[in-house]
């Protein structure tokens, strides 16, 4: 496991409304401890970000799960100050005795040594070539990779090494970095996927509240598609009976600003995110609540989230298949999806500054 150093530092960005304005206990908390409410509210209080350096041991996570298109993913951050009241990432902040609420939005870990480790990776003499997946997690764009700039160096490291990678976001921040991965594209070593959950930009904000809003990401698919990036959108989470009606428009919308295919995934609830996007519901679309529930529980069997390989992102049974239908005929109409973009994984060289210094101890 990483060491968490004691280095803690504020954060600089703008800071706007949180996510949730309290802290649930995690799963794993034998004692609970009730604070004023009224300190936690946003409304009235500012809740500053803390980071927390960590000195991580190994960056490259392989992936087993056969329900996942990708085997090996490096995650930079742990939290995310976009503060989606949906992310099914919320939950693995019990791990750290930590709660899915307030908490996983403002204390945020980051990787010092994500880039360093990456260069010893790719500098084994038995590492084998595979595409590595950033920001499946975690955003690797969330707002605080402005100031820490992570990202940037592992890319960096990607293209130094010509070393396929795919980047999944909901922030134009990756526009920043379009020289990097604007120049992995002419190798065939990069493919980027914008996330949107909504174009409603009222409902954005409530739903994603430090996040860049939904009209803006069609900018920075835009912006990607104009520089020679393949790019895709990633319609995620598809919450029902709140953003399903969507789903045509957002295929569309992207489609006309330059993407060449698109995914989507269902909203999952794992572990505390029942209660908490529960109480989101009731406080923001109290008259809804009910009929998203049921529709959640509709897909799995009766209950709001199950865990199984194959049906967690898609779930199952009528309103699932509906939607899969509604996807895959909206594709087929605008031309989504006709081409499989594959990275190239031969060419891939080790660091020729790293060989020299080898030599040289010979």
């Amino acid at each position: 496991m990483s060491q968490i150093e004691d280095r803690k530092l504020a954060s600089i960005t703008n800071l706007r409304g949180r996510g949730y304005n309290r802290n649930i206990p995690n799963r794993y908390t034998s004692t609970v401890i009730a604070r004023d409410e009224e300190f936690l509210n946003v409304d009235k209080k500012i809740v500053l970000t803390e980071l927390s350096s960590t000195t991580a041991k190994s960056i490259i996570t392989n992936n087993q799960s056969p329900d996942i298109p990708f085997e090996r993913s490096i995650n930079a951050y742990r939290g995310c100050e976009h503060g989606c009241v949906y992310c099914f990432a919320r939950p693995s902040h019990s791990y750290l005795d930590l709660s899915p609420g307030l908490d996983f939005e403002t204390k945020i870990f980051f990787k010092s040594n994500a880039a360093e480790l990456l260069r010893i990776e790719f500098n084994n003499p038995n590492y084998e070539v595979k595409t590595i997946s950033l920001g499946n997690i975690t955003d690797v764009y969330q707002p605080v990779e402005k100031r820490l700039r992570i990202t940037r160096k592992l890319l960096k490291t990607f293209l130094e090494f010509r070393h396929p990678v795919s980047l999944v976001t909901k922030s134009s921040l990756v526009e920043r970095d379009i020289d990097i991965i604007k120049n992995l594209a002419k190798l065939k070593l990069v493919h980027v996927s914008i996330t949107i959950t909504t174009l409603d930009n009222n409902l954005g904000h409530s739903l994603e509240p430090r996040a860049t809003l939904p009209s803006r990401r069609l900018q920075t698919i835009r912006k990607l598609s104009d520089s020679g990036v393949p790019v895709s959108v990633l319609i995620a989470p598809i919450i029902p009976a709140l953003t399903d009606h969507e789903l045509e428009n957002i295929l569309s919308e992207s489609k006309k600003n330059g993407a060449s295919g698109s995914n989507f995934v269902m909203l999952r609830l794992p572990y505390e995110l029942k209660e908490l996007f529960s109480s989101w519901l009731e406080t923001h679309y109290p008259l809804k609540t009910q009929h998203v529930l049921n529709r959640l529980k509709e897909m799995h069997e009766g209950k709001l989230y199950q865990s199984n390989f194959g049906t967690r992102m898609r779930g199952s049974g009528h309103y699932a298949e509906m939607i899969d239908k509604r996807f895959r005929l909206a594709c087929n109409r605008i031309g989504f999806n006709e081409k499989f973009y594959e990275l190239d994984h031969t060419k891939f060289a080790r660091s020729s500054i790293h060989q020299s210094t080898q030599l040289k101890l010979f």
